[in-house]
C-alpha cells in the first residue's frame, strides 16, 4: 500500500487500540507520525474541525472512564460545544485513534476500515 504523504495518527501512547492501529500501519509500510494528545495537547480549532467532519457523537469517547467519572450534570445536555470543551480540557475523552489521511479523518480502529481508507 502506498500513500502520497505521511499520515498523522492522534491518540494516547499507552492505549491498546492505539498500539493495534500503529502496528497495522507499520505492517503495511505506511509512513506516519504520532501525535500524543495527552502529552502534546490538542488545538481547539482542530477539535472543532473534526467535530464538523465526523460529529461530536463519534468523536467523544463516552465509554471511557474519564467520561463516566463526570457528574450527571456535566453529562447532561451534551452538544457539540460542550463536547469540544470537555475534549479540549481532557484529551483522554477523545475517541482513539483519530487517523488524519489529509483529505479526511478515520475515528477508531478496525483493520477493514483502515484497508478501505487506504484503498480509496
Amino acid at each position: 500500500m502506498t500513500v502520497g504523504k505521511p499520515v498523522v495518527i492522534y491518540g494516547i501512547k499507552n492505549c491498546d487500540t492505539m498500539k493495534k492501529a500503529r502496528a497495522w500501519l507499520e505492517a503495511h509500510d505506511i509512513a506516519h507520525t504520532f501525535h500524543d494528545y495527552k502529552a502534546a495537547g490538542i488545538e481547539r480549532d482542530r477539535l472543532k474541525a473534526w467535530v464538523e467532519e465526523v460529529g461530536w457523537e463519534k468523536l467523544l469517547n463516552r465509554a471511557g472512564t474519564t467520561f463516566r467519572k463526570l457528574s450527571d450534570a456535566e453529562k447532561a445536555d451534551m452538544d457539540a460545544e460542550k463536547a469540544i470543551r470537555l475534549m479540549e480540557q481532557q484529551p483522554s475523552m477523545i475517541k482513539r485513534p483519530v487517523l488524519d489521511l489529509g483529505n479526511r479523518r478515520v475515528v477508531g480502529f478496525k483493520p477493514e476500515i483502515y484497508e478501505a481508507g487506504f484503498a480509496s
